[in-house]
């Protein structure tokens, strides 16, 4: 029991004792407030400050509709957010991106697209410069290294390149060589330049429940600004949700030539925890 310290304090020491040794391993499902408020003879506000503190020191993390958990201990992932401004690809192609996990002797997996069409959102319309009443194709896709949770992202292309011929994106399967790749083989269009910015504001509860973040946890969103075709016109949004394990090591802004139309440009939205 404490001798000359706040309650709040020993239980805090007592836990972070127990994980820095091993007793409560990454992960592991911390017991209930009212659980540790009997083991510790303590109240339940007493025990909440004490998981309050080791949450701020990140020994804990909160995962809402779950409980209180060991932080799990990831291994930072070092990767390019923007692609190659001679090749154009990378910056989270998936050709790309699982041709650099494997590189850093990593494990990538993916879950299987979920591909839909959908009426376009006021929020994805004045970005790829089309009416709110157009439909576009959906692809969403989860992504892991090693096991864990790295991105969540949703590709929105337009209704243009079915009719063109791009059937693919219709598939529910990933497109060999990437997408970047696929429509420029399949229909021609190619891209030539982009632009990138970042943003921030907190997760959203789906974030919070995928990632296994905290309810206070705030999320960047990268945008990456695309553009593709002779013509310079938009092409399709990228949405990607990631947690902030990665470190920036290339950030690239290419000018681009806003002569002519503007629908064949193209916008990552990328998001990654703090």
């Amino acid at each position: 029991m404490p001798q000359n310290q706040p309650m709040y304090r020993y239980i805090a020491d007592d836990l972070r004792t127990r994980i820095k040794d091993g007793a409560l391993q990454p992960n592991a499902k911390l017991p209930t407030e009212g659980e540790l408020s009997e083991q510790y003879e303590a109240s339940r506000n007493t025990v909440r400050e004490a998981i309050r503190r080791l949450t701020e020191e990140g020994l804990l993390e909160s995962r809402p509709g779950q409980g209180t958990f060991v932080a799990r201990k990831l291994d930072p992932f070092v990767t390019v957010l923007t692609a190659d401004p001679k090749t154009g690809f990378g910056g989270g192609d998936s050709a790309a991106y699982l041709s650099e996990v494997r590189s850093n002797h990593r494990e990538p997996t993916n879950s299987v697209p979920r591909v839909e069409v959908v009426q376009v959102s006021s929020e994805v319309a004045p970005l790829l410069e089309i009416s709110t009443d157009s439909q576009v194709v959906g692809r969403s896709q989860d992504r892991y290294i090693d096991g864990i949770p790295w991105s969540r992202q949703t590709t929105f292309y337009l209704m243009d390149f079915i009719t063109k011929g791009a059937n693919d994106l219709l598939m529910a399967k990933d497109i060999e060589g990437g997408a970047v790749r696929y429509l420029a083989d399949e229909i021609g269009i190619r891209q030539t330049g982009y632009r990138d910015w970042i943003t921030g504001r907190l997760a959203t509860e789906e974030e919070q429940q995928f990632f296994g973040i905290g309810h206070n946890a705030a999320v960047f969103v990268h945008a990456h600004l695309a553009v593709l075709g002779r013509k310079n016109r938009l092409l399709k949004l990228r949405r990607k949700v990631r947690k902030n394990q990665l470190k920036h090591r290339q950030w690239t802004s290419l000018p681009t030539d806003r002569r002519g139309s503007a629908r064949e440009k193209a916008l990552w939205l990328v998001r990654f925890r703090d």
